[in-house]
């Protein structure tokens, strides 16, 4: 079975316009595929409305136990439903799930992790994060094959009862690894730029091909940082675990004819 997956997160999200036509351009994708979606700028938001402030290390997010009631309410509730509603708009079944939905993706809360913050080592607890031991590949499969579109949020769960906050292109990562086992998956990251790009101020300095190597060099050279550096990591190694084809493009370009393509 061939399978699409699709991230979508960034200034998308945020924006209703090119939500619709991202959901318009996803329901024109031929055969069975799969949405995952982030939020966090939509997260941030209302955890600054309600007076909750966010702290990011290395583009990922601080859970305390605040912000973990805001990003279930955000990513589970708002956002994932809101999507939903608009592929039933389209005309296709679509459902709503976190990882403790059918127990598609179960983790384990994240370790103290040793980080460079500031150009000093620090050891940074990230609170109620988890970090994935498996994904459920065969679940999945069965809801494609009887024609349903899984939304997934960027929500797991521990086996024991916990709510833990996953980043959303590890989210995808992992359920392209695990549908890749028995299917042939190309796995698209959406956001608002052409690709990844070597001059951020520049739109068309799209790079072409990013490989374990060259990653390196980039993250070494600060040519890539932030919030980027997760979502090059997760997709190098969805490629490592055999996903066909990994592509991080324009939110209006997920036909994977475009953008910067992963490779080994």
């Amino acid at each position: 079975m061939k399978i699409k997956v699709v991230k979508v997160g960034g200034a998308i999200v945020e924006d209703e316009a090119q939500l619709q036509q991202l959901i318009s351009d996803f329901s024109r994708i031929e055969g069975p595929k799969v949405l995952v979606h982030g939020g966090g700028r939509r997260a941030t938001k209302i955890a600054s409305q309600l007076g909750i402030e966010s702290h990011m290390v290395g583009g990922r997010r601080i859970t305390d136990g605040e912000m973990l009631n805001v990003v279930t309410m955000v990513y589970g509730g708002l956002v994932n439903k809101h999507l939903v509603a608009m592929l039933q708009a389209q005309g296709f079944n679509a459902v709503g799930l976190t990882g403790a939905d059918m127990d598609i993706i179960r983790s384990h809360k994240r370790p103290l992790k040793k980080m460079v913050v500031d150009g000093e080592e620090k050891m940074i607890d990230f609170g109620f994060v988890g970090d994935v031991e498996c994904a459920n590949g065969n679940t999945l499969a069965m809801l494609l094959n009887q024609g349903i579109i899984p939304v997934i949020a960027p929500l797991t769960h521990d086996g024991q009862g916990n709510i833990l906050n996953t980043n959303a292109d590890t989210m995808a990562s992992e359920t392209a690894k695990a549908l890749a086992k028995d299917n042939d998956v190309t796995l698209i990251y959406s956001f608002e730029k052409k690709g990844v790009l070597s001059n951020p101020d520049d739109d068309d300095s799209v790079i072409p091909v990013i490989t374990h190597e060259s990653f390196e060099t980039y993250k070494t050279d600060g040519t890539i940082s932030g919030g980027m550096l997760p979502k090059i990591e997760n997709a190098l190694a969805a490629v490592d675990a055999g996903v066909s084809r990994v592509i991080i493009t324009l939110a209006t370009a997920i036909d994977g004819n475009s953008g910067t393509v992963i490779k080994k």
